[in-house]
């Protein structure tokens, strides 16, 4: 049986078609995510959940969606969803911040116009019958200075834009480097250089702890006089008194926002004012731009569940499609590496070190590590995955750190994992053959070779005479038929192990019978999820 998505907000005919060509079991019930009790009823039998902003993903609906894998968000804010929740329940959050960029742009841009002309007051007096011509004179955008704070994806269209209509437009945002700059035909400059040149000021940053209130009442008071401001982005970003003292004594000529500290927005400090624009959080709302968004959030949610891909998920790492069919053995393989180390460690991790050897050290190393996190912390939640298992890691205060080098030996690439406890460090390194298929190739630096099965028996013993008779002869009578037997030591009479891929699950007599020789230090039965 395949995948089954619930549809719980309105979202477009065409994305709930996109669903179904792609052979996923889809209800498109539009209704239901504004019925919290109706949605916790039928929650369980969900591997996907799509929403737009009326459903509310909370512990309680998370508690009852126990199958439930990716919740996919048409638009950007996720302020809907119970993030932690959803991580530690395992569940991948995305959204679709790209859907509205363009209609986001746009708006800024014809907000920018508005302020510049007073089109809506010009609209409301000529309404009204007025005709007061030499009321609202207005400013030219041609060869004025445009000064864009953050000049990512919407900023980056805006740009485009105001170069098409001859403004000189100067950018600060601090992850934009000199050569994209130079690409876009944009001027970086720092803050207070944009402060004190332009002559519009937009935003186009998203709201963190850095960017809240990035024009503040100091930052305010070094624009330029005549400076108009114009917030398409986020609440939060300008200090809305401060600005509204500026326009009433005339620093500041005009400002146009679509969004607000408080929304609803139904008070605000730069309303009534007669040279502000405002709209109620229009940024996104184009028809084209929902359509867009959950087309995409469709697209997005399939790829994840048909393919593995994780696209815009902001709880776990991404990974294209393409990624994922590259990456899917060495993403196997790591989780293996994981749950060999955890089914062997009974005492409490301290840290987790990962090795990237070789061509697995160019891949997407964050994706790889939370498969090994997962594979590590199996055995003390077994309902860990992807997602929960740093969540997990973390709460437990395990320090994870990772290690990248070029093709240091005979294999294309390898993956080395060591644990930390307070009593020992463990480890073991795995590669993937050409045939796709993981192996193991060191335990506690033995070189071995073992192909990994669903069942295996792992041993430890002096390198003594022996030791494949009695494990073949106790398995044989306990009849375990094995199907691949690896052995390696580090020397002469040293220490050796064995590792063996059984049929069946090796019962706890076989242990007791193992154990009875006096011949092993350690016995371990393992399990792996080789499906």
């Amino acid at each position: 049986m395949g995948p089954k998505v619930l549809v719980s907000d309105k979202l477009s005919e065409t994305a709930v078609q996109i669903f179904r060509d792609r052979g996923i079991d889809v209800d498109f019930l539009p209704d239901v995510g504004k019925d919290k009790e109706k949605l916790a009823e039928i929650i369980g039998q969900y591997d996907g959940l799509a929403i737009r902003s009326a459903t509310k993903v909370t512990p309680t609906i998370l508690d009852a969606a126990t199958n439930l894998k990716v919740i996919g968000r048409a638009g950007i804010g996720t302020d809907n969803i119970d993030k932690d929740a959803a991580s530690k329940k395992g569940v991948i959050v995305m959204n679709t911040p790209f859907g509205n960029m363009i209609t986001t742009a746009e708006h800024a841009i014809a907000m920018m116009f508005a302020a510049a002309r007073q089109l809506p007051e010009a609209s409301a007096s000529t309404h009204a019958g007025k005709w007061e011509k030499s009321k609202f004179m207005g400013t030219e955008l041609t060869n004025k200075t445009l000064g864009v704070i953050g000049a990512g994806n919407i900023g980056g269209i805006v740009c485009d834009r105001a170069r098409g209509l001859k403004m000189k437009v100067i950018a600060y945002d601090p992850f934009l480097s000199q050569e994209k700059a130079e690409q876009m035909q944009v001027e970086k400059v720092e803050l207070d250089d944009l402060l004190a040149r332009a002559d519009f000021i937009t935003l186009h940053v998203p709201l963190t702890d850095t960017t809240r209130n990035i024009l503040s009442r100091e930052n305010l008071a070094k624009t330029k006089k005549g400076v108009r401001i114009i917030n398409c982005a986020r609440g939060g970003l300008v200090d809305e008194e401060a600005l509204a003292e500026l326009l009433k004594s005339g620093h500041v000529a005009g400002a146009a926002f679509d969004v607000f500290s408080e929304e609803p927005a139904k008070e605000n400090p730069l309303f009534n004012l007669p040279n502000v624009v405002c709209t109620p959080h229009l940024g996104a709302a184009t028809t084209e731009a929902q359509e867009n968004v959950a087309l995409q959030v469709a697209e997005q949610m399939s790829n994840y569940l048909l393919d593995g891909a994780v696209e815009n998920a902001l709880n776990m790492p991404s990974m294209t499609a393409e990624e994922a069919k590259v990456m899917g053995p060495w993403v196997a393989l790591a989780g293996h590496l994981g749950s060999f180390i955890g089914q062997l460690t009974d005492e409490p991790v301290k840290a987790i070190n990962i090795l990237y050897d070789g061509v697995v050290s160019e891949m997407n190393l964050p994706a790889l590590n939370c498969a090994v996190v997962a594979g590590i912390m199996k055995k003390v939640n077994p309902d860990v995955n992807m997602v929960s298992a740093p969540v997990v890691a973390k709460e437990r205060g395990i320090q994870i750190s990772t290690t990248n080098q070029d093709k240091s030996g005979a294999f294309e690439g390898y993956i080395k994992v060591t644990v930390v406890t307070p009593e020992r460090e463990r480890s073991i390194a795995g590669t993937v053959f050409s045939d796709g298929k993981p192996r193991f190739i060191q335990i506690k630096g033995i070189n071995i070779d073992a192909e990994v099965g669903e069942h295996m028996l792992y041993t430890t013993n002096e390198d003594v005479p022996g030791i494949i008779g009695t494990l073949g002869g106790i398995l044989g009578e306990n009849n375990v038929n094995i199907a691949n037997f690896t052995l390696g030591r580090t020397k002469t009479g040293g220490e050796a192990i064995a590792l063996l891929y059984v049929d069946g699950v090796v019962d706890q007599k076989v242990l007791d019978d193992l154990a009875a020789t006096g011949l092993f230090k350690q016995i371990r039965p393992l399990s792996f999820d080789v499906a």
